[in-house]
């Protein structure tokens, strides 16, 4: 089993556990979880995950399955891109995310997980996944079915925040991953599991497997042209292609 990163026992007492500690911790945070990520990424959410899509490969007319896709932020820079909403599908297994989500009319939202996506084969020009990579439970499964859902010659773009190599940048990371914004969570969330959402985001960043595991894991699943991108040390861009 090629998990993401080790058991967190400070959540969840075994693998088994963690679907269902993930979906309800998820189910119980959507209400607050756009509210924190503008909060967390200053505002510039949006204009980073638009470029980051277009720079994999994403352009107009393109057919988009956005993976993991929680309330839309990915699929919405998706649709915008694409230029039809309905060209776009969004899949997610926290209900209370779908519930929450703020998407285009037309894109079309549905309840599944990354190890079995509810749609045939060679369904999309494109694949799409927002910081969600370290949520799933098998890096090769998922993998293996992000390679069956895409077309031949279809675009994959894996967005990760990726703990940074230098002590001192992992030091300010967490500084700020860790405590400052979980303490800012308490202030400007309706929710109260949310701070525990944002201490489990950072301590999954902390604990994630090596990049190159999983561009191995990438390459083992059939895709050519796997690379990995970075941006400022910390937000990790995997690419790759289907042959």
């Amino acid at each position: 089993m090629a998990t993401p990163h080790p058991v967190l026992t400070n959540y969840y007492p075994d693998e088994a556990h963690r679907r269902d500690y993930l979906r309800d911790l998820f189910d119980r945070t959507a209400e607050d979880y756009d509210r924190v990520e503008r909060m967390m990424g200053f505002g510039s959410g949006p204009w980073y995950r638009r470029r980051a899509l277009v720079r994999a490969g994403l352009a107009s007319g393109m057919s988009v399955l956005d993976i993991g896709t929680g309330t839309g932020l990915v699929a919405r820079q998706a649709a915008f891109i694409v230029g039809d909403s309905a060209l776009v599908t969004g899949v997610d297994p926290s209900a209370g995310m779908i519930d929450h989500a703020k998407v285009p009319r037309g894109v079309r939202l549905i309840a599944g997980r990354a190890e079995t996506i509810p749609v045939a084969d060679a369904s999309a020009d494109f694949l799409s996944m927002g910081y969600a990579l370290r949520h799933i439970s098998d890096l090769l499964i998922a993998f293996h079915e992000f390679h069956r859902v895409l077309k031949p010659g279809g675009r994959l773009c894996l967005l990760e925040i990726t703990r940074p190599e230098r002590a001192l940048g992992r030091a300010m990371l967490r500084a700020y991953m860790r405590g400052w914004v979980p303490l800012l969570s308490r202030v400007i969330a309706r929710q109260s599991a949310t701070p525990e959402l944002m201490r489990y985001y950072w301590d999954t960043i902390e604990a994630c497997t090596a990049p190159g595991v999983i561009l191995g894991s990438l390459s083992v699943a059939g895709f050519q042209q796997v690379h990995r991108h970075v941006e400022l040390g910390i937000f990790s861009e995997y690419r790759a292609r289907k042959s």
